[in-house]
């Protein structure tokens, strides 16, 4: 409660004011914390999904090249290796969230096959290379939800304090400092009242005070006036 401030009325509705402000912020920053809130659990469900794929495809392509070496031999693979003529490009691209940008990763491939004669080559190096193109793209893909994700989890975090402040500080000393400061206005009111009701029985008093003596000489007067009368006759 903020006891500093002098307590007049224009105060007063300047802090009526700022509370409904206070409440209206509140308001959209709860809404906003709910929305952020399913977004980043949407987004993990996600990642958790995309991880998963990301493990099995890469297991599948390691299980492909390693049945590639003990067909062919790790020489003919590695020379094989170099003969694959693959271009790659990572293009990154932003959206926004409530406010906060996250990213968005698209990972393309331009292939120049066929690399190698099919002949004295196994099948196995062919699934090998697809197998590892689909893990990069999954591997984008997965990176692209954990950024987000710990975009989304520090604005939530952030929103959330805002919200506690919000909550349980800023909007209950407001409504503490106005009833404080009604109060004393009441207070006031009801001094000055007394007051003005004071000074009012005083002025009453005053003036009849002041018929009473003006009444008193009249009398006198006309008592003065009668005797001088009286004896001229």
């Amino acid at each position: 409660m903020n006891t500093t401030l002098a307590p007049t009325r224009s105060n007063l509705l300047k802090l009526i004011d700022d509370l409904k402000f206070a409440q209206l912020g509140y308001e959209l920053l709860d809404q906003k914390r709910s929305i952020l809130v399913v977004e980043l659990l949407t987004l993990v469900d996600q990642a958790v999904d995309y991880e998963g794929r990301v493990v099995q495809s890469l297991g599948e392509a390691q299980n492909s090249l390693s049945d590639a070496i003990m067909q062919m031999g790790r020489l003919r693979v590695g020379n094989l290796a170099g003969a694959v003529n693959i271009d790659y490009s990572i293009e990154l691209s932003s959206r926004r969230v409530m406010g906060v940008t996250v990213p968005k990763v698209n990972t393309s491939f331009s292939d120049h096959s066929p690399y190698f004669s099919s002949e004295d080559t196994s099948i196995l190096s062919e699934l090998s290379i697809d197998r590892y193109r689909t893990t990069l793209q999954l591997m984008g893909r997965l990176a692209e939800l954990k950024v987000s994700i710990m975009r989304l989890a520090r604005e939530v975090k952030k929103t959330i304090r805002k919200v506690n402040a919000l909550e349980k500080i800023v909007i209950p000393e407001n409504k503490e400092t106005i009833a404080w400061m009604r109060s004393r206005i009441e207070e006031q009111e009801r001094e000055n009242f007394i007051l003005l009701k004071v000074v009012k029985d005083r002025m009453e008093n005053a003036k009849a005070s002041v018929q009473a003596l003006t009444t008193s000489e009249d009398d006198d007067t006309m008592k003065s006036q009668g005797g001088l009368h009286g004896s001229s006759v």
